[in-house]
Order: C-alpha cells, then structure tokens, then sequence
C-alpha cells in the first residue's frame, strides 16, 4: 500500500486516528512534503499526498477558540493548534511571541528568536537558527545550520499540490528581510545578501560563470551551492526607459563562497 492510498481516510475524517498518526509524523520529520532525491533537476521531489493531507485538516476543521491562560489569544482550525513543545526536544525558544504550528518539524538544536513563525507542513533540521521577524511557511524545507537572518521570508507553497515548495539546503545563509518565494531552491552553503528577494519570475544573472538562472515551466529557479547572490539592477534599455534613466531590480551572483566568506559566516556561530 502506498502512503497515499494508506492516508487517503484522512481526506475524509480528520478526527481520525490516522490524521493523528499523520501529524505526529509531520511533527517527527519521518513525513515530509519535500524528499531529497539526486534523480531529479533540482534534487528534491515533492509528496503531493503530504500536501494533499495537510489540506484537508484546513478543509474539515473548525475555528475554535484556542486563547490560552497566559492572555495570547487565537481562533484557528481546531486540526492545526500551536505545537506544544518539550524542554527535552532539544529547541531554544526566546521569549517574546514566537508560535510552531502543529505539524511541522524542528530539529534539536535549532534556536528561534522572537517573534518569528513555522507555519504547517515545514521542515527545519538541526542547528539552524530563525531569527527575529522571519517566516518559515507552508511546506518549506529548510536545512542543517542554516541562518534565516531578521525579517527572512521563506514562502509557503502549500498549493498547488504538486508543485515544489521553497527549499533551502544545509548550511546557507539567508540575509536579513530577504524573500524567497515559489519554489526557489537555495543550494548547500549559498549566501543571500539582505534584500534579496527569488520568485519562479526572477531571472539570476551569474557574472562568476557568466550565465542566467532561470526557472522554467517544468522547474523551479535554483540557486547553485556556494553561490554569493546580492541584489542588483539592470538597465531599462527601451528609448523611455533609457530617457527616464530607469533600471529594474536583479539578483546577481557576484562570487562564489570560499575561505574568508566562510571564516564571516562562522562568526555567525557566536551568536547561537
């Protein structure tokens, strides 16, 4: 029996013992949305089933009241409450508003500063650190010690079901009010300058190997292992725009990581 065929109930009853067993394995990482696999493009597949899932406790739960003692109030789907969480798990958690929801993964070691957010369906692997203000959303995949810097935006993509979510690999390091959106995946150790922001529509020019990232129908836009990227401009080269001396924004990949960048992003640690 296949794993959808084994959870196909839960499409029906949400209440079951099953989207409780479901859960659990969200909760746990042995289900995940997004696979490695090295026989794809980009290397990561997409459980559809997974998302599928995740889908229908939204679709057949209930808003109720779930305002704790503490004056923090919330009414959301019953399906998907705030993850209650253990000293024994190994996460550091500031004080001041941060919230995991039920169904997503967070590894030991990984330090959340508030306030900042995990929403369903996400992955988040051993020493990683969510910085304040950052966002892991719906399905996303974020890898071993990785930085999700101040105000990181990692997009959720919760449908359609068969599309990829965002995906950052281990060890990257995603700057501060940074967007990363539809599908993009970060490879192992690449670099994010603030303020750069990655869509299926973002075109990365890469001035190292002289070439142009770009997603294309059938696959999302990758950002190659190590890659430096920084946000950037290109000429408007139509007569009006070169008359209004207009530019849009662009990433560029102006390098690539090597020892002195790894040597600063090592001091990162000290902050952990």
């Amino acid at each position: 029996m296949t794993p959808a065929q084994q959870f196909a109930p839960l499409l029906e009853d949400f209440s079951s013992r099953l989207f409780r067993e479901f859960k659990a394995g969200l909760n746990d990482g042995t289900i995940r949305a997004a696979e490695p696999d090295p026989n794809t493009p980009s290397g990561w597949r997409v459980n559809a089933w997974v998302k599928e899932c995740i889908l229908a406790g939204f679709r057949f739960g209930k808003v109720v009241n779930m305002t704790k003692e503490d004056g923090a109030f919330f009414f959301d789907k019953q399906t998907y409450p705030r993850q209650l969480l253990k000293l024994t798990d190994g996460i550091r958690i500031v004080p001041g508003g941060s919230s995991i929801r039920d169904g997503a993964h967070v590894g030991r070691g990984v330090t959340c500063m508030p306030p900042m957010f995990v929403n369903v369906g996400a992955y988040v692997d051993e020493g990683t650190m969510i910085d304040s203000h950052a966002l892991v959303g719906s399905c996303a995949q974020i890898g071993k010690r990785v930085h999700l810097s101040a105000a990181a935006q990692i997009g959720g993509v919760l449908e359609p079901v068969g599309a990829l979510p965002v995906i950052v690999e281990d060890e990257a390091l995603i700057g501060g009010n940074c967007g990363v959106y539809e599908g993009t995946v970060v490879k192992a150790r690449a670099v994010l300058g603030a303020g750069v922001i990655l869509t299926r529509s973002t075109p990365v020019y890469d001035l190292v190997r002289n070439q142009i990232h770009r997603a294309t129908d059938d696959q999302p836009l990758v950002i190659p292992s190590d890659a430096v990227v920084v946000a950037g401009s290109r000429a408007i080269t139509t007569d009006q725009g070169r008359a209004w001396g207009l530019s849009l924004y662009t990433p560029i990949i102006v390098k690539y990581r090597d020892e002195k960048t790894g040597a600063r992003i090592q001091l990162e640690d000290l902050l952990r």
